[in-house]
C-alpha cells in the first residue's frame, strides 16, 4: 500500500487530500474546521480528518507534496518590483518581511507543521513541490474519465503562469503553453469585482450573478483599451489600468477616468453602470475562453477538455463552452480553486513521480466530491443532545415522505447527511432546500435565510435522468458548475431581461421554476445521481412523486460570510439563527416550533461579509 498526503495552504482555501493506491480516500478544506471563510493556514485539521478517513498515522504516508514551488514565485515578487521600480518600492517594504519571516522558507514552515502533528516523523525526504498550475492541470485530469484530453487552467497566478494549457494522456499530464504574470484572466474579472465593492477571491461569485441584469455597454471599451486579444486566445493587458503587481489596489486612477467613476464602496446601492460593468467583463472573459478552446480543439484534434483554476469556477463561462460545441465534453474539477491544488499535486507524485497507471472510473474518480468526514447517527445523537435539540427519528422511507412533504408545503430545509463535500458548492450533504415553483421563493432565501443580496441567484438540484425535460443540456453536470438555459416551454412569457430595474427584475415569475431560473432564463444547475448520492436522490425522487416537480433549490448550508457547516452542531447553530422551518441532520428531524426559544441566537457578527 502506498499514500500520498497532498497539502495547499499560505495563500488562501487551504486544504488536504489523501491518495491510497491511487484512490483518493479523503479531501477537506480548513476552513470548514476553523471556521474562518477561507482560511490560508495550515491545513491542520484537515491533514488529521483525511489521514482518519484513510485509517493511517501521518507515519504511514510515503509521500507528502505541496501544490506549488514557493521559490519561483519569490522570483517572479522580485522581478515584478524591480520591473516597476521605483512605484513599487512601497508594496517591496510591505511584502518582503512577510516573505523573509515566513513564506521563502515554506519547506521548513511544513516540515514544522507536519512534525507538530507526529515528531517522530522525519518529514523532510517525505516532501515534494509542484508547481501550481500543473498542479490545477493535474486535479483537473487524472480524476477525469477521459483517457485523452486537453487541461485548460486560469487562475490569478501560481508562480508566473496565471493560464495553461496541458495535454493529458493516460498517466502523463504535460503543461505545453503558459501566459505568464502579470497578464491574467483571473485578475481581469478580480479588478472588475473589486471595482464593483465585492471583496476579491470570494465576491467574483456576486459579479458572475449580478453580469445577467446588465448590457455589455463597457465591452468595446474593454477589449479596445484593458485586454489585447489575439484570434487563438492569447492576450497581453495594458497594466497602467491596473494596480495589482505592485501596489495595494486592483485598479489604478487611469481605470477610473476610463469609466467614469471610482471603485463602489461594499455596501453602496449597486447601479445600472455596475451590472453593465459586471455583464460586459463577462463577457470578455466568455470571448478570452472560447477563443482559446476553439483554437486548441483545431489544433490538437481531442474531443475531450478538462478545466481547472479559478476561472473554472465560472460556471456560466463553462455553459457557454460546452454548447459552442469545439469539445464533445466537458468535465470540470469541483474543488478547481486551490484547494484542489492539494489532491492535484499528490495525483502528480503518484502517476508522474511513482509512475502509477490510472484506472478510468465512470463517471469519474471524484465520488460525486463527497471526501470530506461524516457523522454516525449515534454521533449526531451525542452532538445534538448536548445542543438542546429536540428532535424525532424516523425510518428512511418515513424520512423522505416527511421532508418532500414539508417542502411542497413551503418549508426551508437543511439537510446534513453523509461525507462532507469538497469544493465550494454544497452538493446535498451540507444543503438548505427549497421548493424552487414560488415566486418568493429566491427573496425569502437571501433575506430571511442566507442574509445576504436579494439578487445572488440559487441552483437547481435536479433527478440526471430527467435534466433534459427541464434544460438544454446534454452530459451531466453533477458539481453545479456549467450553466444551461431553461427550456422554452418552462418560460413565461413576457418577461425580459431589460423588463425594469433590479428591485422589479427580482419578483418576476420567469419559469415554472422562478426560484433558480436567473434573469436570463439560466440556471447553475447539479445533477443528481442515485450511484453517487443515492439519499439526496430518493429525497428528490419522493418530492417528484408528490408534485410532479423533480428539482430542489440547492444552496450552501450556511449564512453570508460563514464556510459551509460541517457538525451537526453548527448546522443547530444555523437552524436557530435563520428563518429554517427543518432541520434534518442523517434521520433525525428537527421543526423550529419544537425547540427551546433560549437557544436562538443571532450569530451574523461572527462573521464578515463575504
Amino acid at each position: 500500500m502506498v499514500s500520498v498526503l497532498g497539502l495547499s495552504a499560505f495563500y488562501h482555501d487551504s486544504a488536504a487530500a489523501l491518495l491510497v493506491d491511487g484512490e483518493i480516500v479523503g479531501a477537506a478544506q480548513e476552513e470548514r474546521f476553523t471556521r474562518v471563510k477561507h482560511d490560508a493556514s495550515f491545513p491542520r485539521t484537515s491533514v488529521r480528518s483525511v489521514l482518519e478517513l484513510g485509517g493511517l498515522q501521518l507515519s504511514d504516508v510515503d509521500l507528502i507534496a505541496f501544490y506549488d514551488k514557493p521559490f519561483l514565485k519569490f522570483e517572479r515578487l522580485l522581478e515584478t518590483f524591480v520591473a516597476h521600480a521605483p512605484r513599487g518600492l512601497h508594496a517591496f517594504r510591505r511584502a518582503m518581511p512577510i516573505w523573509t519571516r515566513e513564506k521563502l522558507f515554506q519547506k521548513r514552515a511544513l516540515v514544522r507543521s507536519l512534525s507538530m502533528l507526529d515528531e517522530k516523523v522525519d518529514i523532510g525526504p517525505r516532501l515534494r513541490f509542484t508547481e501550481h498550475h500543473h498542479s490545477h492541470a493535474a486535479s483537473a485530469f487524472y480524476p477525469s474519465p477521459f483517457e485523452e484530453a486537453i487541461v485548460l487552467t486560469a487562475d490569478g497566478v501560481g508562480e508566473w503562469a496565471t493560464t495553461s494549457v496541458a495535454i493529458g494522456s493516460g498517466n502523463s499530464c504535460r503543461i505545453v503553453r503558459e501566459i505568464h504574470f502579470p497578464h491574467s484572466l483571473g485578475f481581469l474579472y478580480s479588478a472588475f469585482t473589486y471595482h464593483c465593492g465585492f471583496k476579491v477571491n470570494s465576491g467574483e461569485y456576486k459579479l458572475m450573478g449580478l453580469a445577467p441584469y446588465g448590457e455589455p455597454r463597457f465591452r468595446k471599451l474593454i477589449l479596445e483599451h484593458l485586454i489585447d486579444l489575439r484570434d487563438d486566445g492569447s492576450f497581453r493587458l495594458d497594466l497602467s489600468y491596473f494596480d495589482y503587481a505592485v501596489g495595494s489596489t486592483m485598479t489604478s486612477r487611469k481605470f477610473d477616468a476610463l469609466f467614469g467613476h471610482q471603485a463602489r464602496r461594499p455596501e453602496e446601492e449597486l447601479t445600472d453602470v455596475h451590472m453593465d460593468m459586471a455583464c460586459s467583463v463577462q463577457s470578455v472573459i466568455e470571448d478570452v475562453l472560447l477563443r482559446i478552446t476553439r483554437a486548441l480543439a483545431k489544433e490538437y484534434r481531442i474531443p475531450h477538455l478538462c478545466l481547472a483554476g479559478g476561472v473554472a469556477l465560472n460556471c456560466v463561462a463553462n455553459g457557454r463552452i460546452l454548447r459552442d460545441g469545439a469539445f464533445e465534453e466537458l468535465w470540470v474539477q469541483p474543488a478547481a480553486g486551490d484547494a484542489g491544488g492539494s489532491l492535484g499535486a499528490a495525483l502528480v507524485v503518484w502517476h508522474e513521480e511513482l509512475n502509477a497507471s490510472r484506472q478510468l472510473r465512470h463517471p469519474d474518480s471524484m465520488k460525486g466530491s463527497y471526501l470530506g468526514p461524516s457523522t454516525t447517527l449515534p454521533e449526531a445523537r451525542l452532538e445534538l443532545g448536548r445542543c438542546g435539540a429536540v428532535w424525532e427519528e424516523f425510518s428512511e422511507d418515513e424520512l423522505f415522505d416527511l421532508v418532500a412533504q414539508e417542502l411542497a408545503d413551503g418549508a426551508v430545509v437543511g439537510w446534513h447527511q453523509g461525507r462532507m463535500e469538497f469544493g465550494p458548492r454544497a452538493l446535498g450533504n451540507r444543503s438548505i432546500l427549497a421548493d424552487p415553483r414560488p415566486t418568493e421563493m429566491q427573496r425569502v432565501l437571501n433575506q430571511r435565510i442566507k442574509f445576504r443580496e436579494d439578487f445572488r441567484p440559487f441552483a437547481p438540484a435536479v433527478l440526471a435522468e430527467a435534466a433534459d425535460q427541464y434544460f438544454d443540456i446534454d452530459q451531466p453536470s453533477p458539481y453545479m458548475l456549467i450553466v444551461a438555459n431553461v427550456l422554452a416551454r418552462h418560460r413565461h412569457e413576457g418577461f425580459t431581461e431589460s423588463s425594469g430595474k433590479l428591485s422589479d427584475l427580482l419578483n418576476v415569475r420567469r419559469s415554472d421554476i422562478p426560484a433558480v431560473t436567473h434573469v436570463d432564463w439560466s440556471a447553475r444547475l447539479q445533477t443528481v445521481h442515485q450511484e453517487t448520492n443515492p439519499r439526496f436522490h430518493a429525497l428528490l425522487s419522493t418530492f417528484r412523486e408528490k408534485t410532479g416537480c423533480p428539482i430542489l433549490v440547492n444552496t450552501s448550508f450556511n449564512i453570508r460570510g460563514e464556510p459551509i457547516v460541517a457538525t451537526p452542531s453548527e448546522a443547530f447553530q444555523c437552524f436557530m439563527g435563520t428563518d429554517l422551518d427543518l432541520l434534518v441532520v442523517n434521520n433525525l428531524v428537527m421543526k423550529k416550533a419544537d425547540q427551546n426559544p433560549n437557544r436562538v441566537r443571532d450569530y451574523r457578527g461572527d462573521h464578515a461579509a463575504d
